[in-house]
């Protein structure tokens, strides 16, 4: 590239001063509100070093990604908070009477509407029915019922924006819509968190009262602190039905299991039978799969369970020798994480085909603690190529030894207790010692023995309870299955068939995978709380009975049951109920039709089962979903859904999971109200982390939230969740994108109010069939507003809210307030105004404001609220039954051969605004020529010049005849091979004031040209990099000493400075 000799200026430049260095703003930093969810009180030592290995290397992660790039982001200030202090009564309608606040506040806008809404039966199906738009088609779904002792967190907050968008689109649409609310009693954790309680407040256990007055504290507890959640659903603006909420506890929830229980028992897909359980000691209770989490040991790994007295080391692998009876020379070796189970070894194994020990086949092997004669099996399940290829069977403690157990006819024995304590069989020595007290009493004695062969590092999954963070046990214990195998086949073909429809369809395949391995369902819980299985164990007078049990709605009916089948009077039979309860997930997988009254043929089920649309998150597919899908079809012979949308998991702005011990959970209630550090440490501090996690999590906290969370809001919170592709990769959530989102309900308010201001108190709206476009901007805005409506439309019908959120955004930002309203802005300011261009600034405020409502329910009510409303929308009292815009009425306006023109004229305000700032014509408007050498390119221009020297800034546009010369004294820029635009410099610009910094700016990037034209990248994506980057380059240098070429003309046509 030839460079301009700059020789010529250097001596007419008195002075070079150096341009002053624009600081970059400091980075925004936040913070969150009270109310974090509580979690059990665990004492894991080696959790906390893991936690903070962890946490250094996203630190060490997170810093490498910083100096890769390093952006600027935007200083948060905190705003003044305006309140509504108009007296409103609960349930009245909120005063919009007067003036609007100047700027956006989130308190103010979202004062009073939530409890009018529900005032006025807004969202029941049976005020929908009236509407004009009524369509006569349901939209039923509902909430995943969370945790009566929790509070939700973001991630459910992902779930209530997705479904509420949805449902408010449906209402809008003119469905009848229906979003049941619920909560589930949490067995587990609900009956923990009441022990705590009594313990810390009384000093009692749990077994030193009644069931009935234990269960009367649970009662009493939930009345009180079980309505957090609904305060943070109303937070949230869910536009649930409130008169049909229901509670997996209450009255016709117990009706629904009972019966569910009885049904699937008398269809011969419930039993009760003796199999290996994931057991938590801690609880004393078996546990569900998805209550058992999987943590992964790279080798040796100290941790502290739960009652133990000191840390245990997991992750080793010991050696054992099983001497050959009658050959003392000749052993088995096996490999063994769980030494403490060897007392209940019953045989050991080996491949049938392995030819180290064919020859050992039939032999009896002595146990090496206590000498009793073990057979030598062969299992063609067991492994040969892994550690020795023998392996030691313990069916009571293993599930695929079981199973091995199961085949080879070998009585298991159990040698661990429910408590985790070691029980009789294995010997007195050992008894009533804690699991990992014996496991070293048993290596002892191996090497007492002479029948310990080593101890290595061994990479292991640690199986952990995640309610009391205890290492679960599997026990061979007596408990209620459900038979899964048949309902899992239905299940799958379900999907097959294409009757049930997951979305996103890649989870098509972990459903076939997991419901063609499935296994049989422990439904019953060693607990208290929850619903007390309706099965009874009968007796006779003097207990000459074997075990026999009967299931039953009732007492009697069981009784008459028993009566019939051991065919004995009904007086000499005692009944004694199970005591235990179910899993939770049990009765919620009943949720969908239970909650509208089944078993009972109620209206609500008759009308509006099966749901519409089942939407959660991916990690409940199988737990919760796949459950509600089997028992539902089973027990009412329907798919309980037609259609699952699955969204991902929401992570923190790094990346990582939202863990308590790592601080960054957050409570929604913290984004939307904003929250002080301080209020975030004491909410830490009312939590039940132990010392070590807590100081983990409140450091996490300074660092992510150093001066606290700034208030953002609801609707900015919404608009941010459902703006994430959310069928995809997982959600990394910045508080900074909520607060992005918060400035942009701002420039929402501030479009706003100058549009109410330019209609001013005498507008009238007419019909929108009889608007008529007076210039060719409010075409063209109007043709931009049909366009959105119908991509608004089909983002709805395909369920992609990000497309519906970011084309929203796209209209508002870039269409109507950066373009539209600016180019109107000299046009209003005449007199008389145009009917037309009133007419189209509101209806692109109304159906701007409809289109937004299901996303930002409450800046959306205010606003529309404020503006006049014509005969077509009187009927409608809320914007959430408002007719939501239809593509099809409004496809008459859209013109994409205008846009496609107006698209041109954009790109020659790009050019100007260029020209103005490489000329620092910031307080001028310089006069603007276009030259076209072809007719059909002036055409482009002709109904835009107002518009065009408006948004660029500039004076008069006219055109410049093809023939004619270019002007002296104008910067020349092209817009095309047809067309050039000129810029008037002379008398504007001083080239001796303006020469040194366009020479000092190219300097500065000429050295970083030379800088990159240096460097040679290795890796292909810094080559594009490069190449991208040298190119924008060379292209402002051009432009560069195209300008410091004019500027040397303008020069040579005014006297030389003395």
């Amino acid at each position: 590239m030839s460079h301009l000799s700059l020789a010529p200026l250097r001596n007419r430049i008195w002075s070079l001063k150096p341009y002053p260095s624009v600081p970059w703003s400091h980075p925004f930093s936040t913070q969150p509100y009270p109310h974090g969810p509580s979690v059990p009180q665990r004492n894991r030592e080696q959790k906390q070093k893991r936690l903070r290995e962890k946490q250094r290397a996203l630190d060490k992660e997170m810093a490498v990604n910083s100096k890769l790039s390093v952006k600027p982001s935007k200083s948060w200030i905190a705003k003044e908070t305006v309140l509504y202090e108009i007296p409103t009564k609960p349930g009245e309608k909120k005063d919009v009477t007067g003036p609007m606040p100047p700027t956006y506040s989130p308190q103010y806008v979202e004062a009073a509407w939530y409890l009018w809404w529900v005032q006025e039966g807004f969202f029941k199906p049976e005020y929908q029915s009236q509407l004009p738009q009524a369509t006569g088609e349901i939209f039923s779904i509902c909430i995943p019922p969370p945790n009566v002792t929790g509070s939700l967190h973001l991630g459910h907050a992902l779930t209530v924006a997705i479904q509420d968008a949805l449902v408010r689109w449906h209402r809008m649409r003119g469905d009848q819509v229906l979003w049941i609310p619920g909560s589930d009693h949490a067995g587990i954790a609900t009956q923990a968190v009441v022990e705590k309680q009594l313990w810390k407040e009384q000093g009692i256990r749990r077994h030193e009262l009644s069931r009935e007055d234990f269960l009367k504290k649970v009662w009493k507890w939930k009345e009180e602190k079980g309505g957090e959640i609904c305060e943070q659903l109303r937070a949230l603006g869910a536009s649930l039905d409130w008169d049909r909420e229901c509670f997996t506890m209450d009255a016709g929830s117990s009706v629904a299991v009972t019966e569910a229980f009885v049904r699937l028992y008398e269809a011969g897909l419930l039993y009760r039978d003796q199999q290996i359980v994931n057991w938590s000691c801690a609880l004393r209770s078996a546990i569900s799969d998805i209550e058992v989490e999987g943590r992964p040991l790279p080798g040796r790994t100290e941790f502290c369970p739960p009652g133990c007295p000191h840390p245990v080391s997991f992750g080793l692998l010991f050696s054992v020798a099983f001497p050959v009876d009658g050959d003392p020379d000749t052993e088995i070796v096996v490999g063994t994480t769980r030494p403490e189970t060897l007392p209940g070894d019953v045989a050991v194994a080996v491949h049938p085909d392995d030819p180290r020990y064919i020859h050992l086949h039939g032999c009896q092997l002595r146990h090496p603690l206590s000498g009793k004669l073990l057979p030598l099996i062969t299992d063609p399940t067991v492994q040969p190529d892994l550690g020795t290829g023998a392996v030691k069977v313990t069916p009571a403690h293993s599930l695929v030894d079981a199973d091995i157990g199961a085949r080879h006819k070998l009585i298991p024995v159990n040698v661990i207790g429910e408590d985790g304590t070691m029980v009789t069989p294995c010997g007195d020595w050992l008894q009533g010692l804690h699991r990992f007290v014996a496991r070293e009493k048993i290596v002892s004695r191996l090497k007492e023995q002479g029948c310990f062969r080593g101890i290595q590092d061994h990479p292991m999954v640690l199986p952990i309870c995640s309610r009391s963070g205890d290492v679960v046990e599997y026990l061979l214990k007596n408990q209620w299955f459900v038979r899964c195998q048949k309902m899992g086949e239905q299940a799958a073909q379900a999907v097959e068939s294409g009757a049930l429809c997951l979305n996103p369809p890649f989870h098509q395949k972990n459903w076939q995978h997991w419901f063609s391995n499935i296994s049989d369902w422990c439904v019953s819980r060693q607990l208290w709380w929850g619903h007390q299985i309706p099965a009874y164990r009968v007796f006779g007078k003097e207990g000459d009975i074997e075990e026999c049990w009967v299931v039953g709605r009732s007492e009697a009916e069981a009784r008459k049951v028993a009566a019939e089948l051991i065919g004995r009077p009904e007086k000499e039979l005692t009944l004694e109920r199970d005591p235990d309860v179910l899993d939770t997930w049990f009765s919620s997988a009943l949720f969908p039709f239970s909650a509208l009254g089944w078993p009972q043929k109620t209206p609500d089920l008759n009308r509006f089962y099966p749901l519409s649309l089942l939407e959660t998150g991916s990690d409940l597919l199988m737990f919760w979903v796949g459950r509600m899908v089997m028992l539902g079809t089973q027990l009412t012979g329907q798919l309980p859904f037609p259609q699952v949308l699955l969204h991902s998991m929401v992570r923190d702005g790094k990346g990582r999971k939202m863990s308590k011990s790592l601080g960054n959970v957050l409570d929604p209630r913290d984004v939307i109200r904003g929250a002080e550090l301080q209020v975030l440490q004491e909410k830490l501090k009312d939590g039940n982390l132990d010392p070590r996690e807590l100081q983990i999590a409140a450091s996490g906290q300074r660092k992510d939230f150093p001066q606290g969370i700034p208030e953002c809001g609801t609707d900015a919170l919404r608009f941010t969740l459902c703006s994430h592709g959310t069928q995809g990769n997982d959600i990394n959530l910045s508080v900074s994108e909520v607060l992005s989102s918060r400035h942009f309900c701002n420039k929402i308010w501030n479009a706003m109010r100058f549009i109410l201001n330019a209609l001013g108190d005498r507008f009238i709206p007419h019909p929108i069939e009889e608007l008529s476009p007076s210039s060719a901007m409010d075409t063209w805005i109007l043709s931009n507003l049909a366009f959105t409506v119908g991509e608004c439309e089909r983002g709805f019908l395909t369920q992609e809210l990000s497309h519906i959120t970011h084309t929203l955004h796209h209209f508002w930002l870039h269409k109507l307030c950066d373009v539209y309203l600016e180019s109107v802005k000299p046009v209003l300011s005449r007199s008389p105004q145009s009917p037309g261009l009133l007419q189209t600034l509101y209806s692109c405020a109304d159906v701007g404001l409809r289109l937004l409502a299901p996303f930002m329910p409450f800046l959306t009510e205010e606003l529309w609220q404020r503006l006049p409303h014509g005969p077509n929308c009187a009927s409608a009292p809320s914007i959430c039954v408002a007719p939501y815009p239809c593509a099809q009425n409004l496809n008459p306006w859209y013109q994409p051969e205008l846009e496609q023109r107006f698209a041109r004229v954009q790109e020659a305000v790009k050019t100007l605004r260029g020209l103005r700032a490489m000329y620092q014509l910031s307080r001028v408007r310089p006069r603007v020529l276009l030259q076209c050498s072809e007719p059909k390119e002036q055409y482009l221009y002709e109904d835009f010049l107002e518009p065009l020297g408006t948004l660029a800034h500039c004076g008069a546009v006219n055109f410049l005849p093809y023939n004619k010369a270019s002007p002296q004294g104008w910067a020349q820029a092209s817009l095309s091979n047809t067309t050039q635009v000129y810029m008037e410099l002379q008398g504007l610009v001083d080239p001796y004031l303006h020469l040194p910094v366009l020479l000092t700016r190219r300097q500065k990037l000429q050295k970083q040209l030379d800088s990159l034209t240096a460097w040679t990248p290795v890796e292909e994506s810094q080559m594009m990099n490069r190449e991208h980057k040298v190119s924008s380059l060379l292209m402002e240098l051009s432009k560069l000493d195209q300008a410091t070429s004019y500027l040397q003309k303008l020069m040579d046509t005014i006297p030389t400075k003395p």
